[in-house]
């Protein structure tokens, strides 16, 4: 009990005095998530939506490739990443291995099926004859999917909190992928896990602490935002 006491002290002490190398790894992993949130919501909302809305073959099938993704093993999804961003694969020109630009790549193909599953889901619950009307009434194609997403500006907020928390904490991926270099792609999961593997049960402690921290307030800001909005209608 006494070096969890310890842990959450030296916690408080890394966070109120300022330590910088703890800065620049909250740092590193506030941007790489939030950069990573944001290309999934710009890909995922949209994506989800319209396989929501349109009409195709195998469009069941696709679908539970979409479920299929929410489940997504990250330590698989490192292994995928690496290969493709090793110097022989496919994507090995761009150099982002072991860089943040690749753990962004890895927390993308996260967080995307978890998006887009949820916009499709959000969408599916909304009456398609909506979309029919605002069609009818000479909006175009995009400017009734704008209209939609709109009405269920809850549920893809909900969809985008979903997506964050699914990359926030993950750490396999990450892992792989970034190799957890000292001030440079070092984060709060890979510190975390280095620290416990070392033996330094306060410093894994601490870390977790910081990261448990930013995550609820994270949350609860965007959880905040939510229930206003609920609140407003």
């Amino acid at each position: 009990m006494e070096f969890i006491i310890d842990g959450f002290l030296k916690g408080l002490s890394l966070i109120f005095n300022g330590d910088a190398e703890v800065y620049s790894i909250v740092k590193l992993s506030m941007s790489v998530s939030f950069l990573a949130t944001a290309v999934s919501v710009g890909v995922g909302v949209p994506l989800g939506s319209l396989i929501a809305i349109k009409k195709f073959p195998a469009k069941k099938i696709v679908i539970s490739l979409v479920n299929t993704g929410m489940g997504l093993p990250p330590v698989v999804v490192g292994l995928m990443a690496m290969l493709l961003l090793s110097r022989n694969g496919p994507l090995g020109f761009l150099g982002w291995l072991y860089t943040p630009a690749g753990m962004v790549l890895a927390q993308v193909i996260i967080a995307t099926p978890v998006v887009t599953g949820l916009s499709l889901s959000a969408m599916q619950s909304l009456d398609r004859r909506f979309y029919l009307q605002m069609l009818t009434l000479g909006a175009g194609q995009w400017q009734a999917l704008w209209v939609c997403l709109k009405e269920l500006k809850l549920s893809i907020l909900a969809a985008v909190i979903a997506g964050f928390g699914s990359i926030i904490s993950e750490v396999g991926a990450v892992m792989i992928v970034g190799g957890n270099i000292r001030h440079q792609t070092r984060v709060l999961t890979t510190a975390t896990v280095m620290e416990t593997h070392m033996g330094n049960f306060d410093n894994a402690i601490a870390l977790g602490l910081i990261l448990l921290g930013l995550t609820f307030l994270i949350n609860m800001a965007l959880t905040f935002i939510q229930q206003q909005k609920a609140r407003a209608e």
